[in-house]
């Protein structure tokens, strides 16, 4: 069984990404998509995700997309851009990666925000799935996400982590209405994940780890607890991550 986790950071420093690997390794993980991580101290962004705010800060997407190359294939980088500043740069940039996260908990702004659309117009051309967690406030909650993907119905957005806390059910009930937007689950509680799935449909789900902020192995073993059939949990564990990012099923390192 192919496994894709496909949410998985690269923070800065000499440990990675031989870290990340050795941790896919330990847990079966066959492929991560990565974006840059440690942008905010963990206090900053947990204030940021309940307060609001913005922080003035850039990923290193050029670091990311350097460790990747480093990773004989396993490794897929998605540029992280700020709506505010990354818009021409992505543009340049976009086909040297092979997503787009946008961040409102560390970025703020909007959804509906002209340089949002820019982006995702950017990633429409690139084909490339746009990973994004909503947030409690207006502009950024799964409404304002459900009306980006309606503006946009040939990208797939990726809701992550079922939303910014572990049981927004509701804004699974709000996301399902699109059916360009799927749901991954890094970090949601087990009855959101099993949610997910029965009110979205295998084919809609995707296994993800949050590397390094959640051990892989407790992600493996919540879709363990979902108790899926085979052919739905290949659904979540990789075929869906497959099919999204053109990636072959097989893959040998």
């Amino acid at each position: 069984m192919t496994v894709v986790d496909f949410h998985a950071r690269l923070t800065p420093g000499d440990a990675e990404p031989a870290g990340l690997l050795d941790a896919l390794d330990e847990a079966g993980i066959d492929r991560a998509v990565v974006c840059a991580g440690g942008l905010l101290p963990l206090d900053r962004l947990a204030a940021q995700i309940t307060d609001g705010g913005r922080a003035e800060v850039s990923a290193d997407n050029d670091g990311v997309r350097r460790a990747c190359a480093r990773s004989g294939g396993r490794l897929l980088p998605f540029y992280f851009a700020d709506p505010e500043r990354d818009v021409e740069a992505y543009a340049k940039k976009a086909f040297d990666f092979r997503g787009l996260e946008i961040s409102p908990a560390v970025h703020g702004g909007r959804l509906d925000d002209p340089a949002v659309s820019e982006l995702a117009a950017i990633a429409e051309a690139a084909g490339h799935p746009v990973y994004l967690v909503t947030v409690s406030r207006p502009g950024a909650r799964p409404a304002d996400l459900l009306a980006l993907a309606a503006r946009f119905p040939r990208v797939t957005f990726v809701w992550g982590h079922c939303g910014h806390h572990g049981l927004d059910v509701s804004g699974l009930g709000t996301i399902a209405a699109r059916p360009n937007i799927v749901a991954e689950l890094s970090g949601c509680l087990t009855v959101t994940a099993r949610l997910a799935v029965s009110r979205l449909g295998s084919h809609r789900v995707l296994f993800g780890t949050e590397y390094p902020l959640q051990d892989p192995g407790v992600e493996l073993r919540k879709i363990a607890a979902l108790d899926l059939d085979p052919s739905d949990r290949q659904a979540v564990l990789g075929a869906n991550a497959c099919r999204l990012l053109r990636e072959e099923m097989s893959w040998t390192p």
